[in-house]
């Protein structure tokens, strides 16, 4: 098997706080990332990982389908669309720089496999904020979006119905998964392949795209909507392998 590249872009945020102790208060700030359980998954398999955060992204991103093409899978998790549209040549300068929605679409047409994960920040997402609705991004998935924030918030857990247990990224992996607490809701396009749903809901879909292929995994990729418990499972691996390997053509 040839050696896969992931570039997993997003993933990652900076929370401020403010703590009043009486007349007297401080502030205190916070990076975190969400990459854990996938990198280990895919670099315990061989597969090597590059993860861009969120707050990097809108300068480092590639700015050309040829730069894009040093990877075989790229992952957009959590990261809206303004961060890879308005990169600092144009939010601070004014300048005319690569729409890279556009060019991922070129990037998947001529060969390249995309990922699209669920997330607050992810297609529609939260008071659809995350804004890939009539996108170049959106003509590429395999699902279509909604105008409007599209979170399906399941506390008490969803059920899951496996479709297509004999699909290349399903092979050898138990139909039994552990609850999920919420997802994107998406709309399945046409043209594309429904291989598991939440609830009602498309969960996981693929697609063919020109010579290249998208895929759509509506949840996160760990908590708070994939808990722990699916993070650790021992399909879980197997999954994000098979999903990544599908993308780039190696299954």
């Amino acid at each position: 098997m040839k050696n896969i590249r992931v570039l997993l872009a997003g993933e990652s945020w900076v929370s401020n706080s403010t703590h009043f102790k009486g007349w007297d208060f401080f502030s205190s700030t916070v990076y975190e990332t969400g990459i854990n359980y996938l990198q280990k998954a895919l670099t315990s398999a061989g597969i090597e990982f590059t993860h861009l955060a969120s707050h990097e992204a809108a300068e480092n991103f590639p700015l050309s389908v040829e730069s894009m093409r040093e990877f075989d899978v790229i992952i957009l998790s959590d990261i809206g669309a303004n961060t890879l549209l308005l990169h600092p040549e144009t939010w601070l300068r004014g300048k005319r720089m690569p729409n890279r929605l556009a060019l991922l679409k070129e990037y998947v047409e001529t060969g390249g496999g995309l990922a699209m994960c669920g997330g607050y920040l992810s297609f529609s997402g939260i008071y659809a904020s995350a804004k890939y609705f009539r996108t170049k991004v959106e003509e590429i998935l395999p699902v279509n979006l909604y105008p409007f924030d599209d979170r399906v918030e399941t506390p008490e857990g969803t059920s899951i119905e496996v479709l297509e247990p004999s699909h290349p990224i399903l092979e050898n992996i138990p139909t039994d998964w552990p609850d999920l607490l919420g997802f994107n809701e998406l709309i399945l396009k046409s043209d594309a392949h429904l291989l598991v749903k939440a609830g009602d809901y498309p969960l996981l879909a693929v697609r063919e795209f020109g010579s290249g292929r998208t895929l759509a995994w509506a949840s996160d990729i760990g908590p708070h909507w994939c808990p722990e418990n699916f993070a650790t499972w021992n399909g879980y691996k197997s999954l994000m392998v098979q999903m990544v390997e599908w993308l780039a053509k190696a299954r």
